[in-house]
């Protein structure tokens, strides 16, 4: 195991975007699958113009569905493709990858790698995504410690590759639900890497709608504001305009009708813990 690295003090995505110390509240948002191309380019516009800089999130395969049956995007080559249309924009991208060949293809097209939660032990796609050079974020499993997620961090940081974010999106809490412990926040931070909290997926309901996972958002602001005042660095929301419709993880979206005044106020909460006077 490698010893515990500080990190970088900041980690810097694009103009205006950037994770870690001194850097403002940051946000990672956009929709759970690619729907579509007019969809994804739709949205990323709706969504700056709501927001601001942000880093625009959207997966091009959702492997880990409830079932077999559901929707899981247009696959690698066509997902990359309109991801790469989004950065034309002036956007910076963030995607997940599932397996380690597709590490190299994705880093081509996008600014930062997602490692999933239920794949935050695997090394060899921790290796890969490492050695590409770009950012990885590293979403903590439901099934992991806060303190343990700096193993995974390890295997990125072997590669020579220290730009790392990790991810807390809930822990598992019996059967067909998920807490959030705040203090996991703050042990995740103290590993020395910039820490995102996951608001939509912390109040997922995993498999609770038989063949998908239900949701709980009228708890996304409560558990956003809480995670912002512990002095988190950036805050990730997948949002949709019609959750009823969205073809994965709808019933734990955000609408975008609020996430401008749910930014306005979490950025409000970031800027006072970051105050010298706070």
């Amino acid at each position: 195991m490698l010893a515990r690295r500080a990190g970088p003090a900041r980690i810097e995505i694009a103009p205006g975007v950037a994770f870690g110390q001194g850097a403002p509240l940051a946000l990672v948002a956009g929709p759970c699958v690619i729907e579509s191309e007019e969809h994804v380019l739709w949205l990323a516009g709706e969504i700056r113009k709501l927001a601001g800089a942000f880093v625009f999130k959207a997966s091009f395969d959702k492997a880990n569905r409830s079932s077999v049956g559901a929707y899981r995007g247009p696959g690698l080559r066509e997902g990359l493709r309109i991801l790469t249309a989004v950065r034309a924009m002036g956007i910076p991208v963030l995607t997940d990858i599932h397996e380690p060949g597709q590490a190299e293809a994705a880093a081509e097209s996008v600014d930062v790698l997602q490692i999933p939660a239920f794949l935050c032990r695997q090394t060899d796609l921790l290796v890969a995504a490492g050695r590409t050079g770009r950012v990885v974020n590293i979403k903590k499993g439901q099934f992991v410690a806060p303190a343990d997620i700096g193993r995974a961090a390890d295997k990125v940081a072997s590669t020579g590759n220290l730009k790392i974010l990790l991810t807390e999106r809930g822990t598992t809490f019996g059967y067909n639900n998920l807490v959030v412990d705040m203090r996991g926040l703050a042990t995740m931070r103290g590993l020395g890497w910039p820490v995102i909290f996951d608001a939509t997926h912390s109040v997922q309901l995993p498999g609770a709608a038989g063949d998908s996972s239900g949701g709980a958002p009228e708890f996304i602001e409560p558990l956003a504001r809480a995670a912002a005042g512990t002095g988190v660095d950036g805050i990730f929301v997948e949002t949709h305009e019609d959750p009823s419709r969205a073809l994965s993880d709808g019933a734990n979206a955000l609408p975008i009708q609020q996430l401008a005044p749910l930014w306005a106020r979490l950025q409000a909460i970031g800027a006072l813990v970051r105050s010298p006077s706070f």
